[in-house]
């Protein structure tokens, strides 16, 4: 049986009601009073919970044998900077970054983005993106059994994102930008490193400009390749995250 998702914070001592979006889960799957469920809280807990009551429209678990468990989580943290994608890309991008690992996903605004969401008008529809973004990674995270939920960062103008990774708190922080131009390797630049927490930025369909490249170096990122065959924007971070993987936790 999957996990699922509970917010926190937990009722222990005394019955817990079940939120709405979770009872729809357990009646969808036609779990019944009675049965145990696994949950987590987003924040690294997990717990047993056990159905007591369940109505129309409300029921009831107890919960029990609540643990730290992280087990799931990297030692280092990936943030996937994503150049935003047109059509459903972005969402599968967004389910497979949380699958395979990525604790922070940023999606960005960029001059060749087919998508558009950086206008005053466009805020509601940026908004209601942003919370279907956050549901797809908690799916995701109960799907792969993960019990830290990632963070979806609010739509911004790559701009802006370059200029906040100039800040000292990410003094540290190993910066790549994938390019399709003669660049090292991926895996023989971080091949000779310790496991560090990184920031992947991968441009839209287009690529990036030249102005935006320019900018991401003055903000200390370094341009590296995924090898010689030119991948599409929903490939790139993917394989990206897996060639980290596969080095760093041999």
């Amino acid at each position: 049986m999957p996990q699922f998702y509970l917010p926190p914070p937990w009722e222990t001592q005394k019955p817990h009601p079940i939120p709405a979006e979770l009872l729809h889960h357990l009646r969808v799957r036609r779990i019944g009073e009675g049965e145990v469920i696994p949950i987590f809280d987003g924040q690294g807990q997990v717990a047993s919970a056990t159905l007591t009551c369940l109505g129309s429209k409300s029921g009831v678990l107890a919960i029990a044998k609540v643990r730290q468990d992280i087990q799931s989580e990297l030692p280092y943290g990936i943030t996937l900077a994503q150049g935003l994608a047109g059509g459903d890309k972005m969402d599968w991008i967004i389910e497979k970054a949380v699958e395979t690992g990525a604790s922070r996903i940023a999606p960005l605004q960029c001059e060749r983005s087919v998508t558009k969401l950086n206008r005053s008008s466009d805020a509601e529809r940026a908004q209601k993106r942003l919370i279907h973004w956050r549901a797809i990674t908690q799916a995701a995270c109960e799907q792969s059994e993960r019990t830290v939920l990632p963070l979806v960062e609010p739509i911004q103008a790559i701009e802006d994102y370059l200029s906040k990774t100039s800040n000292d708190e990410f003094n540290g922080t190993l910066k790549l930008l994938f390019g399709t131009g003669d660049h090292p390797s991926l895996a023989k630049t971080i091949a000779p490193l310790p496991a560090q927490s990184l920031i992947l930025l991968i441009g839209p369909e287009g690529g990036f400009t030249p102005e935006e490249i320019g900018l991401a170096m003055k903000a200390g990122f370094q341009a590296v390749s995924l090898g010689k065959r030119i991948l599409r924007t929903e490939t790139a971070g993917i394989a990206a995250i897996s060639t980290i993987h596969a080095i760093w936790e041999r």
